[in-house]
């Protein structure tokens, strides 16, 4: 698919409660720094028209290898971040966008960065 004409939206969106269909929590939750990519799916349905603008516009922002953060979705397209939230939750559990969610160190790594910090606090502080 083919980004569309503009690379931002317009204030011809739907208000964010009508797209959202006035909810307010995600169907699953999603990090702020998770990463969104369009599916093999996601790419053939927004093609049809599936889903709403909202839809197409994450659908193009996130394919062809521009993988995008729920935060840079969200402020790309104006929206606050619960709806933004919403919508790409709606997505990923349609199977239109893949979700990765960032990972947690494991505890001999946090371990190693909990020293690091530690020893820069210790450093900063005899400034």
């Amino acid at each position: 698919m083919t980004m569309p004409e503009r690379d931002e939206p317009t204030g011809a969106l739907v208000r964010p409660y009508a797209v959202t269909r006035g909810r307010t929590r995600p169907k699953v939750d999603i990090a702020l720094e998770a990463l969104v990519e369009t599916t093999v799916r996601g790419r053939s349905t927004s093609g049809r028209g599936g889903g709403g603008s909202e839809h197409q516009y994450i659908a193009a922002m996130c394919d062809g290898g521009r993988v995008q953060s729920l935060a840079e979705i969200a402020a790309r397209m104006q929206l606050p971040l619960g709806v933004a939230r919403v919508i790409v939750a709606d997505m990923a559990s349609d199977g239109l966008v893949s979700v990765y969610e960032p990972t947690s160190l494991d505890d001999e790594t946090d371990a190693v960065g909990t020293e690091l910090l530690e020893r820069v606090l210790s450093g900063l502080r005899r400034l």
